[in-house]
């Protein structure tokens, strides 16, 4: 393995490390009772765990915890031969495309959403802008993290 491969394993178990840190410092409500049926992901035919359980958003970054009236939340679903979003960002619906590559990989393509006008309006826009920003995701046993392209973290999720 070369001196770069094991660094970039290195920061990234570091970064890993930290978010892990962080949402469990978030977590200050249990967990609630869920009476939704998840579908596991082999069964959905993705290979992967983001498809299928509703994540509601808890951190945007590492530390701004959502704050709005509403909460704000996505799931992705088969249809149409395609994997779609939908959700809410604490204001409108909306709706998209997603695809997933090797390495955790994920793509949100032609989010588009209702327009209704709300308080938290300024909140309900970094949801979408996060979305559309996902690269890559990590999934620790309920809490779901997206990073950008440069690594950075995005936000954080939690399976509802």
């Amino acid at each position: 393995m070369g001196r770069h491969a094991m660094h970039a394993m290195k920061r990234m178990g570091i970064v890993l490390s930290l978010v892990g840190l962080v949402l469990t410092g978030c977590a200050g409500s249990p967990t609630p009772e869920t009476t939704r049926q998840d579908v596991p992901a082999q069964a959905a035919g993705s290979g992967s765990p983001v498809v299928g359980p509703r994540w509601r958003l808890i951190l945007f970054g590492t530390d701004e915890r959502w704050s709005g009236s509403e909460p704000a939340w996505f799931e992705v679903t088969p249809g149409n031969g395609a994997w779609r979003l939908t959700g809410s960002d604490g204001c409108n619906r909306f709706n998209g495309d997603v695809s997933f590559d090797d390495g955790n990989r994920i793509r949100i393509d032609n989010v588009s959403s209702t327009r209704r006008a709300c308080s938290g309006a300024d909140q309900a826009e970094q949801v979408t802008a996060m979305l559309e920003q996902a690269y890559r995701y990590l999934i620790d046993h309920n809490r779901l993290v997206f990073f950008g392209r440069d690594s950075r973290v995005l936000g954080g999720f939690q399976r509802s």
